[in-house]
C-alpha cells in the first residue's frame, strides 16, 4: 500500500497509566548509558527546517538498536508478577538472576522476530542464566540469525510471515517459559504493554538532553511503526498528561502498510505477507491490539516508504555519521517524503521554524548489506 493518510481526529492527550521506573531499571543493566542525540544540520537545511536531530539506538548495551529496552524491562515485569513482588536490593544481574532462581520456576524465554527484538530477548536470557527460543519469519537474512544466536539462543525458521513466527512462539508458554513478544492479541496484553513502557526511557533521555544543552524540546516526531509498540511509547509519551504535545509522523513501507490500511479503513486491519520490503523491521502483517488505540488516535499523519526512500536515508544519515540500517533509516526516510507533501506538511506544521526528532532504531544488523548500499562500511561511517 502506498500514499499517505492524515489522521481522521487527532486527541491533545493518551489516557496512560505510569510506566514505572524503566529507566531507574535500564541504568542497572550491563553498559547502559543515554544513547546518543545528534543534530543534522545538512538533513535540516535539505528538508527546509530549522533543526533536525537524531536519537541513534545503535549501540544499547552492546546491542545494535533499541529493542532491549522493551524487551528486558518487559521480562523484568513478567518475572516480578511471576515472583509475587518486586525485586530489591540487586546491582548486578548475576544478583537478579539468582532472585529470579529462586523466587520463580521461569527458566526459558521465547519470541518472535525479524532481527532486533529477539537477539534482545536472548541477551536478556544470558542476563538471567536462561535459555531463549526465537523464531524468525521465512527470509530472514542469514546475518540477522547468526546475530541472535550469538546471544546462545536456539533459532528456529518458521515457513511462513512474521504473524505466523508470533504464534508459534506464542506454543512455547508455560510456567517454566515466558513469551516476550512485542505485539500482542486478545489475552496476552501485559508483556506487550511493558515492552511499550521500556521504550518510555529513550524519550526520558532525549527531554533530558534536551534540557541540558538549553534546547526545547522538538515540536514534531517521526517514529518507525511495525507493529505499533515504540509508535505507542511516542504517542504515549508526547501525549499523555504533562508531555510536550508534539505532532507525531508514523511511518511504514509500502509493501507492509497495515496501520496506514487500518486507519484508512477505521478498524484494525491486516496486511497479509510475504513482505519484500528490505526495511524488515517493519514488515508486519497485523497492528498490536494493545497499541492501536494509540497508534489510530494519536498520531497526525502516517506515510508509507519505498526501498528505495529507505537507501536514501541510509545514505543521508552515513554522511552526518550516523550508522543506520533499512529500518533504522525508515524515520527520515518518512520524514523526507511528507516534506514533499502538502497535506502533511500542514498537518505537521513543518516550515523554516520546524525542530524535529528522527529515531534511527538499528545500526547496521546487516553490514554487508549496509556497505553496499551506503558504499562505505559501517566502521568506516562510525569513524568520520
Amino acid at each position: 500500500m502506498s500514499g499517505y493518510v492524515i489522521t481522521p481526529k487527532t486527541v491533545a492527550q493518551v489516557d496512560v497509566t505510569d510506566p514505572g521506573r524503566p529507566r531507574d531499571f535500564h541504568s542497572r543493566l550491563p553498559d547502559y548509558r543515554p544513547s546518543n542525540l545528534v543534530e543534522l544540520p545538512t538533513v535540516a537545511a535539505k528538508l527546509g527546517i530549522a533543526e533536525a536531530w537524531v536519537k541513534d539506538e545503535s549501540a544499547r548495551m552492546g546491542l545494535p538498536s533499541f529493542k532491549v529496552l522493551g524487551a528486558s524491562w518487559a521480562t523484568y515485569r513478567a518475572l516480578e508478577e511471576a515472583a509475587g513482588g518486586t525485586f530489591d536490593g540487586w546491582r548486578s544481574t548475576d544478583e537478579l538472576a539468582r532472585m529470579v532462581q529462586e523466587r520463580t520456576k521461569v527458566r526459558r524465554l521465547s519470541a518472535a522476530t525479524d532481527g532486533n527484538h529477539g537477539r534482545a530477548v536472548a541477551r536478556m536470557a544470558t542476563w538471567l542464566g536462561m535459555t531463549s527460543d526465537i523464531f524468525v519469519p521465512l527470509g530472514t537474512v542469514d546475518a540477522r540469525i547468526r546475530a541472535i544466536e550469538s546471544e546462545g539462543a536456539t533459532v528456529t525458521v518458521v515457513d511462513g510471515s512474521y504473524d505466523q513466527a508470533v504464534a508459534r512462539a506464542a506454543e512455547e508458554a508455560g510456567e517454566d517459559c515466558f513469551v516476550i513478544s512485542d505485539t500482542s492479541w486478545e489475552g496476552y496484553r501485559d508483556i506487550p504493554g511493558w515492552v511499550i513502557d521500556g521504550y518510555s526511557s529513550i524519550f526520558d533521555e532525549a527531554e533530558e538532553q534536551f534540557a541540558q544543552s538549553g534546547r526545547d524540546y522538538p515540536d514534531a516526531v517521526v517514529v518507525q511503526i511495525g507493529v505499533g509498540a515504540l509508535a505507542a511509547a511516542v504517542v504515549r509519551y508526547h501525549r499523555g498528561p504533562g508531555g510536550p504535545g508534539s505532532k507525531i509522523l508514523g511511518v511504514e513501507p509500502e509493501s507492509a502498510a497495515c496501520v496506514l490500511a487500518s486507519v484508512r479503513g477505521g478498524e484494525m486491519t491486516s496486511v497479509p505477507g510475504p513482505h519484500p520490503s528490505i526495511i524488515a523491521g517493519l514488515n508486519c502483517d497485523s497492528p498490536s491490539v494493545i497499541a492501536w488505540p494509540h497508534l489510530s488516535t494519536g498520531i497526525d499523519a502516517y506515510v508509507a516508504i519505498s526501498d528505495d526512500d529507505a537507501r536514501q536515508a541510509m545514505r543521508d544519515l552515513a554522511a552526518e555519521g550516523i550508522v543506520s540500517g533499512e529500518t533504522g533509516a525508515a524515520g527520515l526516510a518518512g520524514l523526507t517524503v511528507a516534506a514533499s507533501i502538502d497535506e502533511i506538511v500542514e498537518t505537521l506544521a513543518l516550515d523554516h521554524s520546524s525542530r524535529v526528532l528522527i529515531i534511527s532504531t538499528e545500526g547496521a544488523t546487516d553490514e554487508a548489506a549496509f556497505a553496499t548500499i551506503v558504499g562505505r562500511s559501517a566502521s568506516a561511517v562510525a569513524a568520520q
